[in-house]
């Protein structure tokens, strides 16, 4: 998933955001000699290289002591053009042995028989990875991957604006949410929009969707099934609308793309989105308002059944390519990366860890509480074949941008996309 990195955002608890599977091939770690292992050849995005060196020399330093002699060469790109790349070398014999990829765009490349099977007991706190990470690399009951770090998602508010409308404190509870966004609507106006919710949000509504018990789609027998007319779904996504016709009054056409730019304009007061986003709203190019980022706070969404909101949770992780001559080493390499003195590294950098573990006295810190606790409850899109396909084809983002512009209710518009989903989400 694509992500940004902010240095000293000076928000209060704003973590970095890092930024939305079948195989026949043997495991990876499948018992090449040491002495036959001669190079290995890591692919990372330019976020380690610029920000985390010391990391991956640290790997490197792990790996090379049990494979003497053994050069490690690593390149480095942008997420705009990695995809093709990667394509590219896939179709060759000269695959690389380690690749960083976004979370949700494992699916694709594991559904294919592009990575190697990993066992993920061979990996520090494999037990404790955080739900959403896990899950996007486990297909069909296997492992093709390991979670390399995270970003959430927050709610952010302009405290200043809760202040002028009598709301002294960021909301525990969605009633205080809704409350509280009451009394800023009221003293704002109708052109004001208390919450700013692009209504194709897809990562948002779908929030509303898994925390009312609902879901994209069900597996049921090995099979995928559409689930958004289901009584739970549809409790979600009705609330979902109650939020954008109660508090979005700007353009819900528009989609998330330029949410912080809009929100550091001021016409709204909140927002629910990635955590770098309002450090992004407040940087100088953005911020109409004046000193946006001493008025901005972070909260964890509540939800409606007195919950935390499940969140998606971006992030990368590392495959092995099927191709790779160097698989065990490449195994070997991950780990020393992103085990338990990596997670120290990257958590200091402004991450989220992988984990649970790692992520628990981040929680107790007031600079990391709020994405911290955020993180802990989170869902991930379908692992079928044919998520692709329907991710590709926007049929979410076309529900939700009906049912926003009240083109369609709710049940017709979530009967149209099941339809769309059942018809390709099995297919590879």
């Amino acid at each position: 998933m694509k992500r940004k990195l902010i240095a000293a955002i000076g928000v209060a608890g704003m973590l970095v955001g890092v930024a939305a599977c079948g195989s026949d091939t043997k495991s990876a770690g499948g018992g090449e000699k040491a002495a036959d292992t001669k190079e290995l050849t890591v692919w990372l995005t330019v976020d380690a290289q610029k920000n985390w060196p010391e990391l991956v020399k640290s790997a490197d330093d792990a790996v090379t002591k049990k494979y003497p002699g053994l050069k490690i060469k690593h390149e480095y790109y942008g997420w705009p053009d990695k995809n093709a790349k990667l394509d590219a070398v896939l179709a060759t014999d000269n695959a690389p042995d380690v690749v960083e990829m976004g979370n949700t765009e494992m699916l694709s490349y594991i559904a294919t028989g592009a990575f190697a099977e990993v066992d993920p007991k061979k990996f520090d706190q494999s037990d404790a990875w955080l739900d959403g990470l896990k899950a996007s690399v486990t297909y069909e009951g296997k492992t093709y991957g390991v979670p390399y770090y995270a970003g959430g998602r927050v709610g952010t508010w302009r405290k200043d604006i809760a202040e002028e409308a009598g709301v002294k404190a960021a909301p525990k509870t969605y009633k205080e949410l809704t409350d509280s966004l009451e009394k800023i609507q009221k003293k704002k106006g109708d052109k004001f929009s208390a919450w700013y919710q692009p209504s194709p949000d897809w990562y948002a509504a779908m929030s509303f969707v898994y925390e009312a018990g609902g879901s994209i789609a069900k597996e049921e027998g090995g099979k995928f099934k559409a689930n958004l007319s289901s009584p739970e779904s549809q409790k979600g996504l009705t609330e979902y609308k109650k939020v954008l016709d109660t508090y979005m009054h700007a353009d819900k056409t528009k989609d998330e793309s330029d949410r912080p730019v809009v929100f550091g304009q001021g016409n709204s007061a909140m927002i629910f989105g990635a955590g770098w986003e309002g450090a992004t709203a407040a940087t100088k190019e953005n911020d109409k308002v004046g000193k946006l980022d001493t008025k901005l706070e972070n909260f964890v969404m509540p939800g409606p059944s007195g919950k935390a909101m499940p969140v998606f949770l971006g992030g990368s992780d590392l495959a092995v390519p099927a191709k790779s001559k160097s698989q065990e080493a490449a195994a070997e390499w991950i780990n020393a990366f992103t085990g338990k003195d990596g997670q120290k590294v990257l958590a200091a950098k402004g991450n989220l860890p992988n984990n649970k573990t790692d992520l628990a006295p981040l929680k107790n810190d007031p600079k990391t509480a709020v994405p911290a606790t955020a993180a802990e409850s989170s869902w991930f899109v379908p692992m079928a074949p044919g998520w692709g396909q329907i991710e590709k084809a926007q049929v979410l983002k076309t529900m939700l941008q009906e049912i926003g512009t009240g083109k369609k209710s709710v049940a017709d518009a979530a009967k149209v996309a099941d339809a769309a989903i059942d018809k390709v989400i099995n297919t590879k």
